[in-house]
């Protein structure tokens, strides 16, 4: 009785692996993968060029410039750097004076002024630590360009 018992689950057991053997292979083919339709790359836009910022204490020592427009005439800078501080005088010859003046500087941008009975503030851009250039105004008035070259 025993085998009778077993031989329905045999019977099963072989009914399986010849269905197995016989059947067709379910392994899955690897087809090629499409081409990809993705841009090339491209060349990143370049950005523009940022001033170079003046290396710390390079304005220090004494600049000759010209102004014109509200007043006309030359003047002599001698600075002092600290960071991005600038402290020291200006030779003005016209109005003729020599008034103390303090500035800042960022990046080449520079900005410098005189308050007193003078109101004078000049802003502009330092090129390659030897030049310099932009506007002044006087009393809050357009006054004028101003250029400044180092001397020494």
């Amino acid at each position: 009785m025993r085998l009778r018992a077993l031989l329905p689950v045999l019977a099963g057991l072989v009914a399986v692996s010849l269905a197995s053997a016989c059947g067709s292979s379910s392994t899955p083919t690897s087809s090629p993968s499409p081409t990809s339709n993705t841009p090339a790359t491209q060349a990143p836009t370049p950005t523009p060029a940022t001033p170079t910022p003046t290396a710390t204490g390079a304005l220090s020592g004494t600049w000759s410039g010209q102004y014109s427009g509200a007043y006309s005439g030359s003047f002599t800078l001698t600075w002092q750097e600290s960071g991005s501080t600038l402290s020291g005088s200006i030779q003005l010859s016209d109005p003729a004076a020599t008034l103390s003046i303090n500035g800042t500087l960022n990046g080449n941008a520079i900005q410098f002024g005189t308050v007193g009975s003078l109101e004078i503030t000049y802003s502009g851009t330092v090129t390659n630590n030897t030049s310099m250039s932009g506007n002044y105004e006087v009393g809050g008035a357009t006054g004028g360009s101003w250029s400044a070259s180092k001397s020494s």
